[in-house]
């Protein structure tokens, strides 16, 4: 970040985001542990417990380019506030179905209420840091994933030798209600609307912006979004790597539980954090390269060739805890690393007024693959009885994303880079 002005930015708009992503992430990190007990209730084959964790991202893809447009228009601030609120209702009534139908139809609506967020916070940021800051700021506030999955992996383990798995649901979907009220009196839409920010670090922000859409070609609208090559081959890459990386989210504490020495649900909720641990440094030291580089297909591609590898090589190893362990650790660090200079391509791309359509867009088509890839597996698993297969398609979809990003605008990017 730039040292010779204030950057109060970073400490009021950052920190409030993370923590807000984090309660709504957890949704998605918490019904990979608590199906394997949903399924005692409701006798659930592996196709239905991968159906069940992805039918969420077929309800998240509704919002997204209406989440991006409204927030473009109203402000993320008050988006993400009324969303909060109806994705934290609709959690915690994951805790109350009875039947399978029930908890497909209550995780769809979870996904529906989630997916206006991420374009919004996308579209909030975008008006608070210039492009030399751009991937930083996406990887600070995106460690909410595996920062997620780092805190509420041992505390669901936890909770789920305490309390039943309905309570688990109910006891976590709450606290996005509490968040909603910092979210509201901490984050301003834009610098101009911020009574904490000083005048030397709002011009310096406005001034940095201006430039940057000044050189920006002319915005054909929201048709012109949708349309553009550029973001039909991102939003064709985030959905392979979407499948890539959910697949091994959703899936891999079953991974660790099948090494674990003990088959605890606590002992294996500590082990899963591991990965993700290494996962946040990951994000933010790709990102930081990312920058000073300011270079983001590269920092794209790399590190999902280091997740193929983890998959790939996870499947080679035998029954060797250590090294299966390694290799999980390897896949975390290639599916997350990216998040911060992909985001900040499409920003650079796009003029304010259009971004949050084709960051939704591209978030919208993407996280299909957050379907595919977990009930894939699940589905994969139930024919062959193997992980092999799953995890190798997985893979071969980690490939597909690097060449797919760098095919469809990394020339571009470098330029005006």
């Amino acid at each position: 970040m730039n040292t010779d002005v204030p950057a109060k930015r970073w400490m009021h708009i950052i920190p409030v985001a993370m923590v807000m992503y984090i309660l709504a992430y957890m949704d998605r990190i918490n019904v990979a542990m608590v199906l394997p007990y949903v399924d005692k209730s409701f006798g659930l084959t592996s196709a239905d417990a991968g159906f069940a964790a992805g039918i969420f991202f077929v309800g998240y893809m509704v919002l997204q380019i209406p989440g991006g447009i409204l927030a473009s228009r109203w402000g993320a601030r008050r988006v993400v506030a009324v969303l909060m609120v109806l994705w934290s209702l609709s959690a915690m009534a994951t805790g109350m179905v009875q039947t399978r139908n029930e908890l497909y139809v209550v995780r769809f609506v979870v996904g529906v209420f989630e997916g206006g967020v991420w374009p919004s916070v996308l579209v909030l940021l975008s008006t608070w840091f210039p492009q030399k800051e751009r991937a930083r700021a996406n990887a600070f506030w995106m460690i909410c994933m595996p920062a997620s999955a780092v805190i509420m992996a041992p505390i669901t383990g936890w909770l789920l030798t305490l309390v039943s798995w309905r309570w688990v649901f109910i006891l976590e979907g709450l606290p996005p209600l509490i968040w909603v009220a910092v979210w509201w009196l901490f984050i301003a839409d834009r610098p101009n609307m911020a009574r904490w920010i000083t005048n030397e670090e709002r011009e310096y922000i406005e001034e940095r912006l201006s430039a940057e859409n000044a050189v920006k070609p002319a915005s054909g609208g929201y048709a012109a979004a949708l349309s553009d090559r550029r973001v039909l081959g991102l939003s064709m890459a985030y959905f392979f790597w979407m499948a890539g990386m959910y697949g091994f989210t959703m899936w891999a504490p079953s991974v660790v539980k099948g090494f674990s020495a003990s088959e605890g649900s606590s002992i294996v909720g500590w082990i899963s954090a591991i990965p993700f641990a290494f996962a946040l440094v990951a994000m933010i030291v790709n990102s930081v390269w990312s920058d000073r580089r300011m270079d983001r297909p590269t920092h794209v591609y790399a590190p999902l060739v280091v997740g193929m590898v983890g998959l790939i090589g996870g499947q080679c190893v035998g029954r060797s805890p250590i090294l299966e362990l390694i290799f999980l650790i390897l896949t975390a660090i290639g599916v997350y690393a990216p998040f911060g200079p992909f985001w900040a391509i499409p920003s650079a791309m796009l003029t304010t007024e259009v971004a949050g359509a084709g960051i939704g867009i591209i978030n919208a088509i993407g996280n299909l693959g957050g379907f595919a890839g977990p009930y894939m597996v699940g589905y994969v698993h139930q024919i062959t009885h193997n992980n092999w297969t799953g995890q190798f398609i997985l893979a071969l979809a980690l490939l597909a994303t690097g060449i797919i990003t760098i095919a469809a605008c990394g020339k571009v990017v470098l330029k005006k880079a």
